[in-house]
């Protein structure tokens, strides 16, 4: 092996470990939905370490066949770079620019999965529907985390595992989501219907502007009402939004 960065197995291990445990102390696992969430993730890291500093397959299987066309495609670990190596970047590959925008797709990923835990531990406390912080830009703001980290790891050290265990863990994710919305959708129905309808499950929608928990602007949920004929009794609250917004939530999204 051309690069002694390789064959370090106790650093496989210890990065993924590192790694987990630090999603699993923002992410606070307790369902069987939620282990199943941790368990792609970590799924997703024994493949990546691997690569990283156990045996690079990836390299070697490209380095063989395209290794000609792309001299920096090499069994080192700079070699394991592979976006740099192949649109020829030769500075110092943890300054790259796709290692930087890693560093920020991580440090998002791990701050939406913190930010969301803190909404939704305060909404089990009070038994309502998690509609403030990350919750009033998505319906799933967990497992978008966990989907931003492993496009940091892409974007930093792509491998052949990981790049095909990528849209198959967004299909596990997106049916976890599905799932778990029944559920909600049954214990807290209108309320939790008036929230769906407002609020994107994974992608945010920019144009609609939150001024914080409890009043949103631009909610087109009431035009859309007044466009369906319904019309609301003066000086009453909306039963659907207004309840939501007014009330945080419980374990609805992202658990």
């Amino acid at each position: 092996m051309a690069d002694a960065a390789y064959g370090l197995w106790p650093l496989v291990v210890l990065n993924t470990l590192l790694f987990i445990v630090f999603a699993a102390s923002f992410f606070h696992p307790k369902s069987k939905r939620d282990w199943r969430a941790m368990g792609a993730y970590s799924a997703f890291l024994v493949a990546l370490f691997t690569e990283m500093y156990g045996t690079p397959l990836t390299i070697y299987l490209l380095g063989s066949w395209l290794g000609s066309q792309f001299p920096l495609l090499k069994d080192t670990h700079a070699g394991g770079h592979l976006w740099n190596d192949l649109t020829g970047w030769t500075g110092d590959p943890h300054l790259s620019p796709f290692h930087l925008a890693s560093y920020i797709a991580i440090g998002i990923g791990f701050w939406l999965i913190a930010a969301a835990w803190k909404v939704l531990h305060d909404a089990a406390q009070h038994d309502h529907l998690a509609t403030t912080g990350p919750y009033a830009w998505v319906r799933h703001p967990q497992y978008d985390g966990f989907l931003l980290i492993m496009i940091g790891f892409l974007l930093q050290w792509p491998t052949i595992p990981t790049l095909v265990m990528f849209p198959v863990l967004v299909y596990v994710y997106a049916r976890l989501a599905r799932s778990e919305e029944r559920e909600v959708a049954g214990r807290f129905g209108a309320d939790w219907n008036a929230y769906a309808t407002r609020t994107p499950a994974f992608w945010p929608r920019l144009k609609t502007h939150h001024r914080g928990p409890g009043r949103t602007t631009s909610r087109p949920g009431r035009k859309d009402a007044a466009s369906r004929g319904r019309t609301a009794a003066p000086k009453r609250p909306h039963t659907g939004e207004d309840t939501v917004a007014e009330s945080p939530s419980h374990r609805t999204v992202g658990r």
